[in-house]
């Protein structure tokens, strides 16, 4: 297959070889509206003569703050190929964050989805003196829509675009992405359309998908993983569907009936937690037959498997697991975990139900990916897989992972000297501890700046102990703590549904309880224990959890306990949670 040297060539190579195949395909109103390689381009040409004729120049940081739909990719590739730079934006950061970036990138022009965006960006602007234009893609009275400068680009030539696109090249400066990190200001990770394109073209050979497969997109698209998803799917002839809202993506599964998505844990956790729900309903026979299929799926292995086990498998897969696939749509040959560690127990199950996980891993600075489990070349639950294809990687001496490929960003935007302390003989330094399995596969253990020591001098790694906490039921979220303290303890947000199925038959009064003393109850707290003490059987006498506090509401973006990318902003949860750290350890 012919390769492209910039991203937006992507588009151009589709077309090439499938002419007006339909490139995407979004929900207008009640109905699915493709739109072909061959209009897409032209909807591309038509913004890029209108971001000339804005006078945006070549190198000029255009922000992009929006939810994921048609009118993001045509920006992308819009801005890109007038040698313009894309600075795509979550569109629910802090104002905070947004007045840095806009300030730091020196931002001149922005074009938000809506008016609720709009507003949150005006109201920043006298604080960023570079600002000159926002625009929205949705139309509103009396608010500068996009198609105003879009109009203006037909005083502008074929000749003029073609001579700013011929001057990109694969080294050109495609797109800075901020980082937003667990601490301090975010920082602009700088990706060459060499870098993206690198990553694009060593994944495309790790999933089952062919030309005239249909994907669904629904994580946001500002971020390197989704974004580089989808320029695979391009690269392989795939119809990408927007879903609508998280609120529908059931309804969306089953009517567009994927074969492929990316997603992150989370999304596996609730499809999961959705489906045990279904299951506590069940009766008699039934509901035997439910969780004895749950057992023999958490056995589920990729290795040599006995025919007796065999045998049980195909009896669940038929009775139960089928079930499974057709809430997916039916149609689906893989999903791609990626952004956190996905619970082995979950891993298993969902591939004894016929629905192949390919968990990989990988940051925003290196393009993103550079490990996944790959369906050609070998895969093993538990770990995050092989390097992928022209991308070497290696341990240090302390067992933080390095990698160098095409892939690996040009450095932090105005910040030598953070881009120093990860990019060193042309290694970049992950901060994250991991090991080989079987001499090729790669675990991920922790963050490195996130293992601490007790006070008794033993090594705690959180990431461990939290990912196997969260496969019990009971608890939604967890974070571990206890860095120079005596021992490990835990922050613990239960699964409030889940606890209330048990109370109906435990102890029905305790169930019309408020939900803060329905928690707090000792019931409850004893209920949680229960379940950590069975958990830390697992692990070392230093390592196991001896006490926790239990918090009511779910971490969340919103209530800035989380990044965007669903990380856990540990030092501001500790802040949060001050009053019952200290009360854990001085009980």
């Amino acid at each position: 297959m012919p390769t492209a040297t910039r991203l937006f060539d992507l588009a151009y190579l589709q077309q090439k070889n499938a002419p007006g195949f339909p490139m995407f395909s979004y929900k207008d109103g009640t109905d699915w509206v493709a739109l072909s390689n061959t209009e897409f381009i032209e909807r591309v040409n038509q913004v890029s003569k209108g971001l000339i004729a804005l006078g945006v120049r070549v190198g000029e940081k255009v922000a992009l703050i929006s939810e994921n739909r048609i009118e993001w990719n045509i920006l992308d590739f819009a801005i890109q190929q007038i040698g313009a730079v894309v600075v795509a934006i979550y569109p629910n950061i802090s104002e905070s964050d947004y007045s840095y970036i806009f300030n730091h990138a020196e931002i001149k022009n922005c074009i938000v989805s809506s008016k609720k965006l709009y507003t949150k960006i005006t109201s920043i602007r006298a604080s960023c003196p570079f600002l000159e234009h926002i625009f929205t893609l949705d139309k509103e009275e009396h608010i500068p829509h996009w198609q105003r400068f879009i109009a203006e680009g037909s005083s502008i030539t074929d000749e003029q675009l073609e001579t700013l696109r011929n001057a990109v090249n694969t080294e050109s400066l495609a797109s800075i992405i901020y980082t937003s990190g667990t601490t301090g200001n975010p920082k602009g990770v700088m990706l060459a359309h060499r870098n993206l394109l690198a990553d694009t073209m060593s994944s495309e050979y790790s999933f089952p998908v062919e030309r005239g497969d249909r994907a669904l997109s629904f994580l946001p698209v500002c971020h390197a993983y989704e974004r580089v998803f989808q320029y695979v799917y391009m690269y392989k002839g795939l119809t990408i569907f927007f879903a609508q809202s998280m609120d529908t993506i059931g309804e969306d599964f089953k009517s567009v009936r994927p074969h492929i998505f990316s997603a992150v844990p989370r999304v596996l956790e609730k499809v999961y937690e959705k489906i045990i729900a279904t299951g506590e309903k069940l009766t008699g026979l039934k509901r035997k037959i439910f969780f004895w299929s749950l057992r023999v799926g958490e056995q589920y292995t990729l290795e040599s498997r006995s025919w007796w086990y065999d045998i049980k498998l195909n009896i669940a897969r038929k009775l139960v697991f089928s079930k499974w696939r057709e809430a997916l749509g039916g149609d689906i040959k893989g999903i791609a975990s990626g952004s956190a560690a996905l619970q082995e127990r979950l891993a298993r199950l969902y591939m004894a139900a016929g629905i192949p996980i390919y968990e990989g891993y990988g940051l925003t600075e290196a393009g993103p990916c550079i490990a996944v489990n790959c369906f050609k070349r070998g895969m093993r639950i538990g770990t995050v897989g092989l390097p992928l294809i022209n991308i070497e990687i290696k341990l240090a001496d302390d067992g933080e992972i390095l990698t160098k490929g095409e892939n690996i960003m040009i450095g932090y935007y105005k910040n030598e000297e953070a881009t120093a302390e990860v990019l060193k003989d042309g290694w970049l330094y992950t901060g994250d501890i991991g090991q080989w399995v079987d001499g090729k596969f790669l675990k991920i253990i922790d963050r490195k700046k996130e293992m601490f020591k007790t006070s008794g001098g033993k090594y705690i790694v959180p990431q461990q102990l939290e990912s196997k906490i969260v496969e019990s039921s009971l608890i939604e979220q967890v974070m571990v703590i206890g860095e120079s303290r005596k021992f490990p303890a835990a922050l613990i947000v239960p699964n409030y549904a889940n606890l209330l199925e048990w109370s109906k038959n435990s102890s029905p009064l305790l169930a019309n309880l408020p939900k803060i003393e329905f928690l707090n109850s000792a019931e409850v707290k004893q209920q949680i224990e229960s379940e950590l003490n069975r958990i830390n059987q697992n692990f070392g006498n230093w390592e196991q959890i001896k006490k926790f506090a239990i918090i009511p509401n779910e971490m969340t973006i919103e209530t800035g306990e989380l990044t965007p990318t669903l990380k856990m902003k540990r030092k501001i949860i500790l802040q949060k949670y001050e009053k019952e750290v200290e009360a854990i350890y001085n009980t």
